[in-house]
């Protein structure tokens, strides 16, 4: 998706400017021209990814509008932009929450460069706050991506199950993230924080599957040199998620139903069983019930494990949350894989939002890797998706080399329906005098002759302001008489 920039800045001119340099980079820009349009705009909600804020401003300055932002929990990156690079300045803005600093005037090229750094260093933020979560058993319901109906459905339900010890069956199409659905359960449990062991039973070697789940002693079979544990007893008090249980064999299927019931495991070779506190969270491709009647799954394990189902569903009943769920691939790819892809076309989410995906998520993930593996551009095109959007080369268009702008161009641009010009009619700088005249003009229409605001306005003095009027002869509509 494109990135949103809000420029904050009381001079309009400035503004344009800055827009014209990110738009031309593939930024999506919204404006705000003082501190409490800034805040106005972030609280309706509209997307913001960064924030260019000015620090002198009219009104509420840029460093009022910094702490404002933290005070109420926006954590958008942002770049100060100030006319006085001082030291205690720069300081002052770091503390306040800022991330990077830049002196006005910017070259285009220090912008560009500074907002990318500073949303990549967001981006590593957010990966490490959610491998954190990962890793410490406290993934939530609120990590989960996805806003469409069914999602809503999920954590209303997995919300609802979590706050209980009742057994879960999560029951979906391959990749559509049941593990994941499972660590949310654990995350907003108050298990929280203790271990979470997900098994896959259908990738344990039959013959291992007893001593892997349930453990056993030094010596009890040939090659068991040392003591297991077994993944009931690693996920003592916490949760244990098992994974394709509809894949365990029909003799472990009963040792199973047995921890449920009594809560005490019999490692092999043990001479007493052991207690363990665990909360099970099971998950299943597949129709468990037709396993029932073809007599390859237990029906008395079936109930046990299915006391409260949640369907997860598949990627093509959800296709709205393509486009974040996009996004956030692009975010960790870019950190692992050291790249700074932006985001993705809008034709490209139209043509992965339209696809399928039979291997539902886990196979939408791959494709991302893929793409920002391969890719040169700053955003993912079709041709990075040739299995799926069929265009496998990239447009002559899309593979020439763009140069960027030079400051004349950008200023013609800003300057061409500006109410003072800056060029000529040949492209040329117009005498200084002359855009000196025009902005005197300008500046005492806007503030209907009132030569003190006007004064104050343009930084000079009442008496340099009345001499430069003379002099220029310009019609100040009785405004000279405030002098006498």
């Amino acid at each position: 998706m494109t990135k949103t920039v809000l420029v904050v800045d009381d001079d309009p001119t400035q503004r344009r400017l800055i827009q014209a340099v990110l738009e031309r980079e593939g930024f999506a820009v919204a404006q705000a021209e003082d501190g409490d349009g800034a805040l106005k705009h972030l609280m309706s909600g509209q997307p913001v990814d960064a924030v260019l804020l000015d620090l002198q401003m009219p009104g509420l300055n840029g460093h009022d509008t910094l702490k404002e932002m933290r005070a109420k929990g926006y954590g958008q990156p942002v770049i100060v932009l100030t006319a006085a690079g001082g030291v205690e300045t720069v300081v002052k803005a770091m503390q306040a929450g800022a991330g990077d600093f830049m002196v006005k005037p910017a070259a285009p090229e220090r912008i560009i460069v500074s907002l990318r750094n500073i949303l990549s260093m967001g981006d590593m933020r957010s990966e490490v706050d959610r491998l954190k979560k990962q890793v410490t058993g406290r993934t939530t319901f609120a990590d989960l991506i996805g806003d469409s109906a069914p999602m809503q459905m999920v954590k209303r339900l997995g919300e609802r199950a979590a706050k209980s010890s009742i057994p879960i069956l999560i029951s979906g199409e391959s990749g559509v993230g049941k593990e994941v659905i499972a660590r949310a359960v654990h995350g907003c449990s108050d298990r929280a924080g203790k271990p979470f062991v997900a098994v896959n039973c259908g990738a344990i070697p039959e013959n291992l599957v007893e001593s892997i789940l349930f453990g056993h002693e030094k010596g009890s079979f040939t090659g068991a040199s040392e003591k297991h544990l077994g993944k009931f007893r690693e996920a003592d008090g916490g949760t244990l998620f098992l994974d394709e249980v509809g894949e365990l064999p029909l003799d472990m299927q009963v040792k199973l139903l047995r921890a449920l019931q009594e809560s005490e495991i019999d490692p092999i070779g043990a001479k007493r069983s052991v207690r363990v506190d665990v909360r099970i969270v099971s998950a299943t491709n597949r129709d468990l019930t037709n396993h029932i009647a073809e007599g390859r799954f237990r029906e008395d394990l079936f109930y046990r494990l299915n006391v409260y189902p949640i369907e997860a569903p598949s990627l093509r009943e959800r296709r709205e949350d393509i486009p974040a769920l996009v996004e956030a691939f692009i975010r960790r790819f870019n950190i692992e894989e050291g790249k700074r892809v932006m985001g993705a076309s809008a034709e490209t989410l139209a043509i992965l939002s339209g696809f399928d995906w039979p291997g539902n998520v886990r196979q939408l993930e791959n494709a991302v890797y893929r793409a920002i593996v391969l890719s040169d551009s700053p955003y993912l095109q079709p041709h990075d998706f040739p299995a799926i959007s069929g265009v496998k080369v990239a447009p002559e268009a899309l593979s020439l080399p763009v140069d960027p702008p030079t400051a004349q161009q950008l200023i013609a641009e800003i300057s061409r329906d500006a109410p003072v010009r800056i060029l000529d009619g040949r492209g040329h700088v117009r005498p200084l005098e002359e855009v000196e005249r025009d902005l005197i003009q300008l500046a005492i229409e806007i503030y209907a002759g009132h030569m003190s605001e006007v004064a104050r306005r343009l930084g000079i003095g009442r008496s340099t302001l009345y001499r430069k009027v003379r002099e220029q002869g310009l019609d100040v509509e009785g405004g000279l008489e405030e002098a006498s």
